[in-house]
């Protein structure tokens, strides 16, 4: 645990700006010997250097690239080979985005209106909405709420989850954003009543920009994860809603990203008991926390149910915050018991926040959640024209 900030980090961004990081390498190097040409030992040790950075990068992208298959895999495996005729038109398949990548960390769309700092619940900025729809958004679009991460500790709607509302605005969905109170101020289980509320707002509100309150979809990562997890695991829990218990807070399709999915640490793993056993865990459930009540009730593990709507799990195998291992049985336990489908996609040397800006990776991510969300909308579609057949 140390170690895990340095190296996220460097992880991180060698992994995600492979390309770009391989292009300065290898221009650099070129410079250099075209200017100075060779000379002697140390010139020869630097380009040789450079040579294997440029090896290094160029499996690094590679890795990234493998992401489409891997995502493609979990999909069909899961959902069936015919998921995307099922989603229709829904469904574009997205190229690899060049542009973007020459600069990462420029997110904008002309087609795409961000409605700014609404209030969802009263009490401030932390209860602050941003509203994403295309300028010609159709009447009941799917609604897609993303939920940011930061330890349940930091983090902001304005930094994480744009690349996926982006595109799924594009694609005529109705995106949210929001933010939610932090610890340790707040102290569980006010984070998720605050998500809850914004669902709640959602359903009221979310007509007025095209939005269909029947379809919302929730995704996150981090600690979003767990609260996406946890929203779409305790639907309408009236002892998580307090004053909107009548309120409807079901999740339609659920897509968490590098989640924390054990706050008790009954997987085993080593650094997940590492985390259970750290100051954070006190800082988010309270220092009066009872162990281990008080963290089953906050652990995912411990709400699985058969009524699950379908989940899309995705974490990296090079996560140095979440061990992989964590996603890995959740998903098998709610397989068990869920009557949806659960697909899970493992990314080869992802690391923690992959997603966070556009990169080979997160591209071809963003295309499997699309297509996941894509064929959930389409399937309950599906349901609802079944059922009014069936009451005819």
């Amino acid at each position: 645990m140390p170690l895990s900030v340095p190296t996220f980090l460097a992880g991180w961004l060698t992994a995600e700006l492979a390309p770009q990081l391989l292009a300065a390498t290898a221009v650099d190097a070129g410079v250099h010997v075209a200017r100075h040409g060779v000379r002697g030992k140390g010139d020869a040790a630097g380009v040789a250097v450079a040579g294997l950075s440029v090896a290094g990068l160029a499996a690094v992208i590679a890795a990234g690239r493998g992401a489409r298959m891997e995502v493609e895999a979990a999909l069909t495996s899961e959902l069936g080979r015919d998921y995307r005729a099922l989603a229709g038109e829904s469904a574009p398949v997205v190229g690899m985005p060049w542009r973007q990548l020459a600069l990462p960390f420029r997110m904008r769309r002309k087609d795409v209106v961000r409605v700014r700092n609404l209030a969802y619940a009263p009490g401030g900025r932390r209860f602050r909405i941003d509203v994403y729809h295309r300028r010609d958004t159709p009447q009941d679009a799917p609604v897609l709420l993303q939920v940011h991460g930061g330890g349940w500790v930091i983090g902001s709607k304005d930094h994480q989850g744009i690349p996926l509302m982006l595109e799924m605005a594009s694609r005529g969905w109705v995106c949210a954003a929001i933010n939610y109170p932090l610890s340790p101020r707040a102290v569980w289980p006010a984070h998720l009543i605050a998500v809850k509320q914004s669902v709640a707002w959602l359903r009221d509100n979310v007509a007025g920009y095209g939005g269909d309150p029947g379809f919302v979809a929730v995704t996150g990562g981090s600690a979003g994860g767990h609260l996406a997890a946890m929203l779409a695991l305790t639907a309408n829990d009236p002892g998580l809603q307090p004053g909107f218990e009548d309120a409807d807070t079901s999740i339609q399709a659920c897509a968490p990203h590098y989640g924390v999915y054990d706050f008790t640490g009954e997987t085993g793993i080593k650094a997940t008991r590492q985390r259970v056993e750290s100051g954070l865990m006190s800082m988010v459930l309270g220092k009066k926390a009872r162990f281990p009540e008080d963290y089953e009730a906050a652990s995912p593990l411990n709400h699985l149910r058969r009524d699950a709507p379908p989940f899309f799990v995705v974490h990296g195998t090079s996560d140095s915050f979440i061990p992989v291992g964590e996603a890995r049985e959740f998903v098998r336990r709610l397989r068990e018991v869920s009557d949806n489908p659960v697909a899970y996609a493992e990314l080869k040397g992802a690391q923690h926040a992959f997603d966070i800006f556009p990169s080979i990776r997160s591209a071809a991510v963003v295309q499997g959640v699309a297509d996941f969300l894509g064929w959930a909308r389409a399937s309950q579609r599906g349901e609802d024209a079944h059922g009014r057949e069936d009451v005819g």
